[in-house]
């Protein structure tokens, strides 16, 4: 799965590394829809990060132990506030 994971964001980041600044106000369609280079993008991230949760929620599901949490675990927030 990871080697699937790592394959996915390279094409993205392939995808990405030759832009200039100037392609970024380029116009894009996606479904017929025009959007500016920057806009897609934005899209496109909101698009993978919905499918990441997915993969967390099945991930918990599927968990046979306890879930490590990803973030900052429900009601240990003021732990991480410390300065």
């Amino acid at each position: 799965m990871m080697q699937v994971w790592e394959k996915g964001w390279k094409v993205l980041f392939d995808a990405l590394e030759p832009l200039t600044e100037a392609d970024f106000e380029k116009t894009v369609f996606i479904r017929n829809e025009a959007h500016t280079v920057v806009d897609a993008i934005n899209r496109q991230i909101a698009h993978y990060a919905s499918h990441i949760g997915q993969l967390i929620y099945l991930g918990k599901m599927l968990a046979t132990g306890p879930w490590k949490s990803l973030s900052i675990p429900k009601g240990q927030s003021k732990t991480f506030k410390k300065p």
